[in-house]
């Protein structure tokens, strides 16, 4: 099975780019979507084949994941359960016979950290959240994460050591949330490969691959085994991040 993750930064603005024609060409059995800025859970698009399913942000144009899926999952809920979260459209969730698929977009902590505070309530409340859903079946969730996990994981480490996405407490919480028994997809299958997943549109940050891997695949650790690839596609544009993906045998 293969699945992908993108960011798109705009729904609507990155079908005017080439989106549906880059689908077609990868064919993903499963695509999760985050910053999708709908404010209408009943959009869809032409895609045939693929079962749809949204989840927007009271907040207009703002946020919101969806997930578009070749299988028709046993049922699809938006959010983990917590009302101070779960109205800013950030969380789908589609169990399938025999795993849970999340489509996550985390909170950004914000220009001088004005948001950390609240960051590390969601870390902790997500966190709580996967890991009551592993006690009954595996789990995988994707998206973006808002965290370059350690120094690899982006490209000015020592300048960025207090900004949103690369402070010691947000490393922190995603440290805790994998000794729960979850696995970083790329980093277990490429320990040393340095390779990003997001650029700020600023002073030609892609151009010159000035960039963060903030973008990912996360399992349960009963998945690994089934594990067979896990890839960032920097050669695709149309957002400030590139897609990424696993292919694992479910």
């Amino acid at each position: 099975m293969k699945i992908y993750s993108f960011n798109v930064n705009g729904l609507r603005a990155i079908m005017k780019k080439d989106f549906l024609s880059w689908v077609d060409s990868v064919k993903p059995d499963i695509l999760c979507l985050q910053e999708t800025k709908l404010s209408d859970k009943d959009f869809s698009i032409e895609l045939p084949g693929y079962h749809q399913y949204y989840s927007c942000a009271q907040k207009k144009g703002y946020s919101g994941t969806a997930i578009f899926s070749r299988i028709e999952p046993v049922s699809v809920t938006e959010g983990i359960g917590v009302a101070e979260h779960d109205m800013e459209g950030r969380t789908l969730i589609a169990e399938f016979e025999g795993f849970y698929l999340i489509s996550v977009y985390v909170p950004n902590s914000q220009d001088e950290l004005r948001r950390l505070d609240y960051r590390q309530v969601w870390d902790k409340d997500f966190e709580d959240f996967v890991s009551r859903l592993k006690e009954s079946k595996p789990v995988i969730f994707c998206g973006d994460l808002n965290v370059a996990h350690e120094e690899i994981d982006i490209r000015n480490p020592k300048t960025n050591t207090r900004n949103a996405g690369f402070t010691i407490e947000e490393r922190n919480d995603f440290s805790r949330l994998l000794s729960r028994g979850f696995i970083d997809t790329f980093r277990y299958l490429h320990p040393d490969e340095v390779k990003y997943s997001w650029w700020s549109y600023r002073f030609k940050a892609r151009e010159k691959n000035i960039g963060w891997r903030i973008d990912y695949f996360v399992v349960s650790d009963d998945l690994k085994d089934r594990l067979k690839s896990a890839e960032i596609h920097n050669e695709v544009f149309g957002s400030d991040h590139c897609p990424v993906s696993i292919e694992i045998d479910l």
